[in-house]
Formats: C-alpha cells, sequence, structure tokens
C-alpha cells in the first residue's frame, strides 16, 4: 500500500514537501507539484487511501443541474440515492476548461481526495477526453466513450437502440421519407444519434441519402436553411437530435401553416417535461435520468471494485404523442 513516504523516497523530497504538494500549498514549485502527484497516481496513492476517504464526485460542465426541470437534476438524484446508502459522500462540482488544461484528471482527483467521478456534459473539445486514455482513477462517463482503459466507463442509453425504434415507428405509421436535423456534431453522442439514424433508415429499407439530414450549431440555419431543404425533398417525419430542437422545427413548421402531424410528424429524444404540455404533444424518445444516475453509480462502483466495465447503456422507451402520426396520402416518389 503505497504511503506519503513512498511517494517522497521516490521523487528524492521530504514526506512534508509530499503532504504540501497533494495539499496544494503555495510554497512548492509547480513543476515539483506536478512531479510528486503523478508519482502518487502512478504508485496508486488515491487507492490505498479508500477506506479513509469515502468521497464520490459528480463533475459538470455545460449541463444545469440545480433546477427540478435540468436535465441534470435527477441523474445527480440517482446516483445519490444509490451512492450515500452505501456509505458514500458526493460531492457535485462544476468543470470548466480552464481547470482542465491546468490539472490532469488524475492530479486534481488526488488533490481534491475523490475517488472516482460520474462526468457529465463534457464535449469532445475537453481536454480531459485525452487525459481518460491513460488516466488511473476510476471514471464513468456520461453520453462520452473512451477507449481502451479499464478505469473509464461509459454510461447512456443504447441510442442505436433507440432511433431505431424511432424510425422503424415511423415506418410503420406509412412515412416513407424521413428526415434528421440535429445540433453540430461536437459531441460524441450527437454522432452517435446521426450514424444510428441512418443505420436505421437502411435497416428499414427507407432512402438513406445524407441530403436527409442537417446539422448546424446555430439554430437559425436549422429552421432556415436545413429545415425548408427536408420540406421540399418531400419529408412527411423529422427525427429530431433533442427536445428542444424538436419543439423549435415544430413551431417552424406550424408558423409555415403545416398540421402536426396532419402534414408532418415531429419526434424529439430525451422527453424533457415540456414535452407533454406542447401543442400537439411532442413525441420522443425517453432517457430515464434517475436510472441513468443510479447506472452512474453501479458503474463507478464496478470500477472502484476493480471489474473492468466498458459500457453500461440502458433501454430509452419511444413515447408516442400527438406530433407523430399517420403518413399524409403524398408520398414524394
Amino acid at each position: 500500500m503505497a504511503t506519503m513516504a513512498d511517494i517522497a523516497k521516490k521523487v528524492g523530497v521530504s514526506k512534508g514537501t509530499v503532504s504540501k504538494a497533494i495539499n496544494g500549498a503555495p510554497d512548492i514549485s509547480e513543476t515539483l507539484r506536478k512531479t510528486i502527484l503523478e508519482t502518487a497516481v502512478e504508485l496508486g496513492y488515491l487507492r490505498a487511501r479508500r477506506g479513509a476517504a469515502r468521497t464520490l464526485a459528480i463533475l459538470v460542465e455545460n449541463m444545469g443541474y440545480t433546477k427540478p426541470e435540468d436535465f441534470g437534476t435527477d441523474i445527480v438524484t440517482g446516483f445519490r440515492q444509490m451512492a450515500e446508502p452505501a456509505g458514500y459522500n458526493v460531492q457535485v462540482t462544476e468543470l470548466s476548461v480552464d481547470l482542465e488544461r491546468t490539472t490532469r484528471y488524475d492530479e486534481y482527483m488526488l488533490q481534491q481526495g475523490y475517488l472516482g467521478a460520474l462526468l457529465l456534459g463534457l464535449s469532445l473539445e475537453d481536454p480531459w477526453l485525452e487525459d481518460f486514455r491513460t488516466s488511473h482513477t476510476p471514471a464513468v462517463l456520461y453520453d462520452n466513450l473512451v477507449q481502451p482503459n479499464p478505469t473509464v466507463a461509459t454510461l447512456g442509453m443504447d441510442n442505436n437502440e433507440a432511433v431505431g425504434q424511432a424510425v422503424a415507428a415511423l415506418r410503420a405509421m406509412g412515412h416513407r421519407k424521413v428526415g434528421y436535423l440535429s445540433s453540430a456534431l461536437g459531441s460524441h453522442i450527437y454522432r452517435v444519434r446521426y450514424q444510428s439514424f441512418f443505420n436505421a433508415l437502411r435497416q428499414n429499407d427507407l432512402p438513406d441519402d445524407p441530403s436527409l439530414a442537417g446539422t448546424s450549431f446555430f439554430s437559425s440555419e436549422t429552421l432556415d436553411a436545413h429545415l425548408p431543404r427536408l420540406l421540399e425533398q418531400g419529408v412527411t417525419a423529422i427525427l429530431c437530435s433533442s427536445d428542444l430542437l424538436a419543439h423549435t422545427v415544430m413551431i417552424r413548421c406550424q408558423e409555415l401553416g403545416l398540421h402536426i402531424p396532419q402534414d408532418i410528424s415531429i419526434m424529439g429524444f430525451d422527453d424533457l417535461a415540456f414535452c407533454a404540455h406542447t401543442s400537439p404533444p411532442l413525441s420522443t424518445i425517453r432517457q430515464d435520468r434517475l436510472q441513468l444516475g443510479k447506472s452512474g453509480y453501479y458503474a463507478l462502483q464496478s470500477l472502484l471494485d476493480g471489474v473492468p466495465i466498458s459500457s453500461l447503456l440502458l433501454h430509452a422507451p419511444l413515447i408516442l404523442r400527438g406530433s407523430t402520426g399517420p403518413a399524409p396520402q403524398r408520398q414524394s416518389q
């Protein structure tokens, strides 16, 4: 079991210097601090202290979690419902790209005394995604994938299955030309959903031309360019990468004089609270966020126990409401 004395011996400094470095004392140079922290991680110092420091972290970026309607609120609640009765403290902390640029994941976790973390909201541009390729401290990444590292696991919904069910349901309603609108493909999960959509088209013997999809960082481009293009091609149903986007698309279609679902069906992804109250109520793919939080704990506990779990994916039920219905009689050739 690694101790401060082991770290001190390997680095060639005193135990007091090691203690200062780990606890963030200001009178240690950044170069020496970095060397000490990297050595501590290499020797497994944090893992050796698990019995004394039973704190797990939920590290959040680009995701709300403080209000009831926030996407991350139920995930945090579900995680706590499992972790706290098991004897862990749970600390929820907001991340920043600046922090990730200046402090590596393992070093941050060691400094904070966290045994492992569930990470929410990271994008493909986050510096820590590169860290996770070689990190040692257990981490569960929601909607992100890093391989191969036996101390890092992926958590999410089975998007390929979910999108496949959505497209199959639209086909069963008579839709033969289905379009897809998405936010920019700057996150792992939006790329997965985009690829899953075209996989589903092929599995259902539907046209899979790339022009049937539109992606953009700006909602204005989606509404002013991509949506009209899909309508001109004769799509009778549109699947969107999120409920927020689907609701925006639905409103624009209504402004264009289209009736939903008589003229066009719209479907989202997530099943946020407002979906049941739009006009008409929005069909969507549900993410059970409470179960995601609980599953995040299961995955993290597995990693802490030395079980190298890779991915934990939940089934995502399809919720059909008033925004989807039988395809109109007109069908583009």
